[in-house]
């Protein structure tokens, strides 16, 4: 998300027409809970966050996707969701270049 209140990201799995975790074969499963512990602790350790939060909500866009999200005490929505507290702030572009080399690089890592 191209918001610089919350390092908010969203996962995507490759499988089409897949709408709900459930709907995912148990390995497919499996792998998306080890890439969505794998990429949490990155963004914890690499943004110093207090506490995760990973949902797949899904009701305005129905293919499935997790939301990652660093949260702090000191965020204007703590403790509560982030959901619609305050407007989004959008990167500045060395900020947003920034995070996106660093998730790449994880990413390279990972594969």
């Amino acid at each position: 998300m191209n918001d610089s209140t919350y390092p908010w990201f969203i996962l995507v799995p490759r499988r089409e027409g897949i709408r709900e975790i459930h709907e995912l074969s148990e390995e497919d499963q499996r792998q998306l809970i080890r890439e969505i512990s794998s990429f949490s602790s990155f963004i914890q350790e690499s943004f110093g966050a207090e506490k995760m939060n990973v949902a797949a909500l899904g009701n305005m866009v129905p293919q499935l996707h997790i939301h990652v999200i660093a949260r702090y005490a000191s965020d204007p929505a703590w403790p509560g969701p982030v959901w619609g507290k305050v407007p989004a702030r959008p990167y500045a572009d060395e900020d947003l270049a920034r995070v996106l080399s660093s998730v790449r690089e994880f990413q390279h890592g990972a594969e």
